[in-house]
Parts: structure tokens; C-alpha cells; sequence
């Protein structure tokens, strides 16, 4: 159950939430998964451009620190606690989250409505921004829920009806999904959330910068500060002179935070998943195509080392089209109502006389991995 009238789940995967951004009208942006935290992962993730956000999914449990608003940060300090009325900066987009299990649309939404962003040209095209251009939709969502509280700018997400077709445009159609739409989940079902973390810049009346990274949980009253960032050194020292913070510093904090999620369900949860919003990556490597076109054609320098490097930013922007394709392919094919072929297929073994026999084989594989399932649960006892 996700969404109002209806109610659909989506899957927890990057070509499903960029496909998902992109029918928003949001350009320049597309999500990339995460395996690792550590520092060459997160350089690595850096090289396509800026990241503007992380998404993490974890399994809620209701007894759980991590799922509950007065504890919502009980590895961390007293001042880690969520922000309310005045506390938040104004210019810092939290929203609740009033609409059942679309938590994940709204944690990127959360990310991409603190985004820095562009505005598209007349056509609605803004390939060469250095931005994320959000369209539309989003542009209007933000500027007309600005002087909103938190619980109102939930209802709004709610209330677009661009967004929940963007979102339900993943359901699948088959009639046995159809006759559960209503189902509550159970303590027996495994519940699993989002949360997303940003970078935020703001100046004080004295005119200090302050930059923290910020835990948006719909589900909680506010925003959570994690901490606050600088630049630091790779051995983690204060530079000489001090020097701008850069993605990589902020990435450090949220990763401390997700870390302590972690660590919470050590000894009883693997289930996570980590994704980033980044820049599209394909409009970095088109911009720096171009930049060495340029260079070659105006300039009398190495045009072998030149030629070199076109050569491999070419092959770095077939693999990522190559990459959408199967993406594209991918939701197509969970988009596709495959109910029907299965009816004729079993209608054909039916006619044929082989169905019995097939059934049967069937059962009995399920019968003896049963058997097995139930020595080993003996053996361990």
C-alpha cells in the first residue's frame, strides 16, 4: 500500500528512482548505488560531479531507536535532536511524511528540493547546467510550500497529482496484486524505510558560514543535524590556510551517521541499501567531450594525448547510454502485466497432459527442501 486511491510499492533501485526523478522533469540527476563508505568509494562516486544527497533504506522496527522520534538519535548528543518551529533554517526543505509508505519519493524529493538548482530554458532543456534543473513540478511544489510547516508540506507532496502518477507509473498491473491493495502490513512483514541525508550552508547574524549535514526522516517532527563540516587534510588535519569544504567532507559526516545506524542493527539486520543522488553523469562527460573538441581544434599541443583522452570519454558515455538502455529495459519489464502468459502457459501444459506430471515433480522438490530445512534446524538445535 503506497499511495491514497492508490496504493502501489515500488522497487528500492537506481534506474526505477531516476526514471522516477526524470518523469518529475527533473534533469541533470540521476541515482547511483553505494557498496562501500569508504574514502576511495566515495572519491570515486565524486568523479561524475557534485552528490547532492544520500538515501538510505534500513528496516524499520517499531521498538527500534532509530524508529522512534524521541530517541530518534540515541548514539548520538543531546543537541543531535530533531529541530522544530524556529530551530530550522529557513531555507532548509523538510517535509513529514503523511502518505503511507511513500517514504522513498520522499526522501528524494528531500534531496533534490535542497539541491543547488538551475532553471531550464524555454524548451524545458538545460543539458549544460552545472545544476540540477527540477522542472515544473518540483520548481512549483517548492516556491508555493515555502512558507509551510512540515505537516503541510507533507500534504502538498500528497495532494500532486503529477507526483503520485510518477510514482504509481512503477505499480504493476497483474489482478493478484490488484486484490491486496488494501493490506496492512503485519509485525510479521519486514517494514523498511528511507532517510536522506543533505549538505546545508547557512550564514548567522554575525555573518559566520555554518555547514552541517542534515538527517531528513519524514517520520520524525524535524530535521536532525548530524554535525557540522570543514575542509580537512587526507590525515584528517585542518589545512593551512583554511580551505572551502568540498563534497568529500560532508560525505565523512553522513557516513559517521549511517555507520551508527548500522551498528544499531549489528546483531540482527543486514538489510540495507545505500544509494546517492548525483549529477548525471553523461552531462559531465558530454561538457568535458566538448571542452577537449575545442582544445584540439584551436590549439597546436599534444593532439595524440588529446585524441587519447576523447577516445575515453567517448567509451565512459557509450557505457553510461548502455547503462539507461538497461535501465530502460529493466522497468519496462517491471512495468508488464506477465499474468496472461502465465494463464496460457499453464492452459497449454494443461491440454498437452503434462501438468499433472509437472505439478507433481513440483511438490515434491518443495517437499524435500522442506525435509532438508527442517535436518538442519535439528542439527544446529
Amino acid at each position: 500500500s503506497c499511495w491514497r486511491e492508490a496504493p502501489c510499492t515500488i522497487e528500492s533501485d537506481p534506474g526505477v528512482f531516476t526514471s522516477l526523478i526524470e518523469s518529475f522533469g527533473v534533469q541533470n540527476a540521476e541515482l547511483a548505488e553505494l557498496w562501500s563508505l569508504d574514502d576511495d568509494s566515495l572519491a570515486q562516486l565524486l568523479e561524475g560531479g557534485p552528490v547532492y544527497g544520500l538515501i538510505f533504506l534500513f528496516k524499520w522496527v517499531a521498538s527500534s531507536p532509530s524508529s522512534t522520534a524521541d530517541a530518534a538519535s540515541s548514539s548520538t548528543t543531546v543537541e543531535n535532536k530533531p529541530l522544530v518551529g524556529e530551530e530550522v533554517p529557513p531555507d532548509l526543505f523538510f517535509a513529514k511524511q503523511v502518505t503511507t509508505n511513500a517514504c522513498a519519493t520522499q526522501a528524494i524529493l528531500s534531496v533534490l528540493l535542497n539541491a543547488p538548482s538551475s532553471s531550464s530554458d524555454s524548451s524545458g532543456n538545460d543539458e549544460s547546467s552545472s545544476g540540477v534543473v527540477l522542472g515544473p513540478t518540483l520548481e512549483g511544489l517548492k516556491q508555493f510550500t515555502q512558507s509551510f510547516p512540515p505537516d503541510l508540506r507533507g500534504e502538498a507532496i500528497g495532494a500532486s497529482e503529477e507526483i503520485r502518477t510518477a510514482h504509481n507509473s512503477f505499480a504493476r498491473t497483474d489482478s493478484f496484486l490488484a486484490e491486496q491493495k488494501t493490506r496492512v502490513a503485519t509485525e510479521d512483514d519486514d517494514v523498511f524505510h528511507f532517510v536522506a541525508y543533505v549538505p546545508h550552508t547557512s550564514s548567522s547574524a554575525s555573518g559566520d558560514i555554518n555547514q552541517t549535514v542534515y538527517e531528513l526522516d519524514g517520520l520524525q517532527p524535524g530535521p536532525i543535524g548530524r554535525g557540522s563540516y570543514h575542509h580537512t587534510n587526507e590525515d584528517g588535519d585542518d589545512p593551512q590556510p583554511p580551505a572551502a569544504a568540498t563534497d568529500l567532507d560532508w560525505l565523512r559526516v553522513a557516513r559517521t551517521a549511517i555507520q551508527e545506524r548500522i551498528e544499531a542493527y549489528a546483531t540482527s539486520e543486514i538489510k540495507f541499501n545505500l544509494m546517492a543522488v548525483v549529477h548525471d553523469r553523461r552531462v559531465a562527460l558530454q561538457t568535458q567531450l566538448a571542452s577537449l573538441q575545442n582544445k584540439q581544434s584551436s590549439a597546436d599541443d599534444d593532439h595524440d594525448h588529446d585524441e587519447s583522452q576523447v577516445q575515453m570519454i567517448q567509451a565512459q558515455l557509450v557505457s553510461e547510454q548502455a547503462k539507461r538502455a538497461a535501465w530502460d529495459a529493466e522497468n519496462a519489464r517491471r512495468r508488464h502485466n506477465y499474468l496472461p502468459f502465465c494463464v496460457e502457459l499453464l492452459r497449454g501444459m494443461a491440454e498437452s497432459g503434462k501438468l499433472p506430471e509437472l505439478t507433481k515433480a513440483a511438490n515434491d522438490r518443495v517437499a524435500l527442501h522442506r525435509q532438508i530445512a527442517m535436518a538442519k534446524r535439528m542439527a544446529q538445535k
